[in-house]
């Protein structure tokens, strides 16, 4: 089976590679402003379905999509769009807990299946010019919660409680195990 990564994200595509996954990248038009829902894990669930409903599949392919926010005192979180929206991010999660939460969908011909993973993160309480010039790197941009943890935004993070590779973008290890049900395997596997 041909795997696609039906997403823009960088960080999506570089876990898959780094776990040997051989795929191409197929970006979706969707607008995810129309999603409207206060639930978070909701809210992943409907736009990574959305997602796949974007994409044709043929009979050898299966396709990934995949969403992620932040969640926060009742607040969903999505990608800073201003300096001044990362900002303002970053500093209600300032020395707090938040949750972030991804859904992936991975779906053939046969067989469709939408899978979600929540990881808690806890921030340090940092100094506002800490905030200020991290936005000013311009990486909070295209990152849930205005953040990477894998970037020079780690430096927020006090602790996490789950999987790390959620918080970047895909629950790895359930991803594995999924894309093993649709048989599709690290290239290093033989078939």
């Amino acid at each position: 089976m041909k795997l696609i990564l039906a997403s823009g994200s960088p960080r999506r595509k570089e876990l898959l590679e780094q776990v040997s996954f051989r795929f191409e990248v197929l970006t979706t038009d969707v607008d995810e402003s129309t999603v409207i829902e206060s639930d978070p894990e909701t809210l992943v669930k409907k736009l990574a379905y959305r997602k796949g409903e974007a994409v044709t599949i043929q009979d050898d392919q299966v396709v990934l999509t995949a969403d992620t926010v932040v969640s926060f005192d009742g607040q969903i979180l999505t990608k800073p769009a201003t300096v001044d929206e990362a900002v303002s991010m970053l500093t209600k999660l300032n020395g707090k807990q938040h949750d972030v939460w991804t859904a992936v969908r991975i779906k053939s011909v046969k067989k469709d299946v939408l899978i979600t993973q929540s990881t808690s993160v806890e921030f340090w309480n940092v100094p506002q010019k800490v905030i200020d010039a991290y936005v000013g790197t311009g990486d909070p941009f295209d990152k849930a919660g205005g953040y990477g943890i894998q970037t020079a935004g780690a430096l927020f993070v006090k602790q996490i409680e789950g999987d790390y590779y959620n918080v970047v973008g895909l629950p790895l290890s359930k991803v594995v195990q999924c894309l093993r049900d649709f048989d599709v395997h690290p290239s290093f596997v033989i078939a």
